[in-house]
């Protein structure tokens, strides 16, 4: 056996992966003062696990990893690996080369592994003892240690002979074996404890079972307090059932009511839009009247300061013409005073015909107001009624959700009754049980009783999971009951309708529902269809 490689990377100045390869025989590692011969020593130290920190010449662990220079960043982890040439099989291992390797990390978590295999430090230790390497073996010597050897006293002689001689190992392992035992003899007088303290507790057990049995009694009574409570509320529910069915076929009814007066609005509304469709031409007409009575009074206003514009004109040309025939002129004014009486007759009259279109339209106007705020009130009740069916829709759900709430209620807690009364009977044959069982285990010692113990958490536990998929029946059977009561009222409800008839020589055969077969796991499927 002899040591064939060495790799380091990140460890102290080695910040590149470095691998040193050796040869059987002797090698010397040569060179100037720092460069780092030390710390190939260290190396072999440390991935053999060493633990101190003043044999590795530093401070802290995290010393050993390369701290980086002016040109570097510092690294975050350190590793060694030792390959081991173990072809003599000098090494308990099967293996012709043996690989070691150690890593440490910055936030102090270090690994240990064996040919890639992690591993622990002990696995590491065991490994080497055989072989004189390892932690505290004197195989290797640092600077200073051959002085100390040298005067080293009696003891510390005897201690290097102890490992020459591979003692060293074995007294190593009866240390361990004796720490075991005194763990074992402190689990021991624990374990002694535990067992006055539990028989201590015996008697109080004693009484606290009595007084579960006490409750056990009162939980019987409670139970059927509650059952005869819950019966009474089942009755009550009934009772309520047939109040809000009642209830119901009077809302019903003034539903029913509701509609024939909502269909009775909705014709009125139906005929005030016919009439008002029917007013809309009249309108339109005056409206178009109004507006050519507009424009024949703009064209009279204009024809009008027209003619004041040549009165204005001639009665000019009167001064500054004297010396034209006055007759013309007269006949001319004459003319114009009768064309002016006409186009102030034809104003009168325009404005006459404007004011009754005017005094037509305003009674128009009157009356499709009053038809759109009749029309507005009528739409307003409808929306009012439209509200109280919607109200009165919502009150027959939520009765006829409270009825079914009722129901399954009902149903529920007659299960929970059954389910209860079974509970019951096996508690009390588990409560014999333990009895026995503590009986047994008072005659026969603290093994006995752990024994009993054992057992009665082994059926605890068998137990809980008996009442878990009991709990699982009871709400598939609460399931299927409720669909086979809707089921049954649906088929109740269509039986009339769902009977086989043939022709008039044939008589009926019965009801469908009579025939109908369903096979396990399409209940549901069948209930909705």
């Amino acid at each position: 056996m002899y040591l064939k490689s060495l790799t380091l990377r990140g460890f102290k100045s080695f910040a590149n992966a470095t691998t040193l390869r050796f040869e059987p025989g002797i090698t010397a590692v040569i060179g100037p003062n720092g460069s780092g011969k030390s710390n190939i020593v260290d190396a072999l130290s440390w991935v053999m696990g060493e633990q101190g920190v003043k044999n590795l010449r530093g401070t802290s662990m995290e010393d050993v990893i390369f701290a980086g220079t002016s040109d570097r960043a510092p690294l975050g982890r350190a590793q060694v690996t030792l390959t081991i040439d173990n072809t003599d099989r000098t090494l308990d291992i099967d293996y012709t080369e043996v690989t070691i390797s150690r890593t440490i990390f910055r936030n102090g978590g270090s690994e240990y592994a064996i040919n890639g295999t992690q591993c622990r430090l002990l696995d590491i230790q065991e490994l080497l003892s055989d072989t004189g390497l390892g932690q505290q073996m004197h195989v290797i010597v640092g600077q200073g240690r051959l002085d100390a050897i040298l005067r080293a006293d009696p003891s510390g002689h005897r201690a290097f002979i102890e490992e020459a001689a591979g003692i060293l190992k074995h007294r190593k392992r009866k240390e361990r074996a004796l720490r075991k035992l005194d763990n074992t003899e402190t689990n021991l007088s624990r374990l002694d404890d535990l067992l006055g303290e539990i028989h201590r507790q015996l008697g109080p057990l004693g009484r606290q079972a009595r007084i579960s049995r006490r409750a056990e009694g009162i939980q019987v009574a409670l139970r059927d307090a509650q059952a005869r409570l819950f019966a009474e509320d089942a009755l009550l529910s009934r009772t309520r059932r047939n109040q809000t069915k009642a209830k119901l076929d009077e809302e019903r009814r003034g539903l029913e009511r509701v509609q024939g007066e909502l269909a009775d609005v909705k014709g009125r509304i139906e005929r005030l839009e016919t009439l008002s469709a029917q007013s809309s031409p009249a309108l339109s007409g005056l409206n178009q009247t109004w507006r050519s009575l507009s424009q024949i009074e703009e064209r009279l206003r204009s024809v009008a300061s027209l003619a004041g514009e040549r009165s204005r004109s001639l009665s000019g040309q009167i001064v500054e013409h004297p010396g034209e025939d006055p007759s013309l002129l007269i006949a001319r004014a004459d003319e114009l005073s009768g064309q002016a009486g006409h186009q102030q007759e034809a104003v009168a009259s325009s404005r006459m015909a404007y004011d009754q279109a005017t005094e037509a339209r305003a009674g128009d106007e009157q009356r499709l107001a009053s038809v759109r705020q009749t029309l507005a009130e009528l739409r307003k009740s409808e929306q009012q009624r439209d509200a109280r069916i919607a109200n009165c829709r919502e009150l027959v759900a939520r009765e006829e959700a409270a009825v079914q709430l009722a129901e399954t209620r009902a149903k529920d807690h007659a299960a929970q009754r059954a389910a209860l009364v079974v509970q019951r009977d096996d508690a009390v044959q588990r409560r014999d049980e333990v009895r026995e069982r503590q009986r047994n285990a008072v005659h026969d010692g603290g093994k006995a009783w752990e024994q009993a113990r054992s057992i009665l958490q082994d059926r605890q536990d068998a137990l809980g999971s008996k009442e878990e998929q009991l709990r699982g029946v009871q709400g598939r059977m609460i399931a299927l009951q409720s669909t086979a009561d809707a089921l049954n009222e649906t088929l109740e409800g269509h039986a009339a309708a769902t009977s086989f008839r043939g022709d008039d020589a044939v008589e009926v055969l019965g009801g469908l529902a009579d025939f109908i077969r369903i096979e396990d796991g399409w209940q549901e499927a069948m209930a909705r269809a």
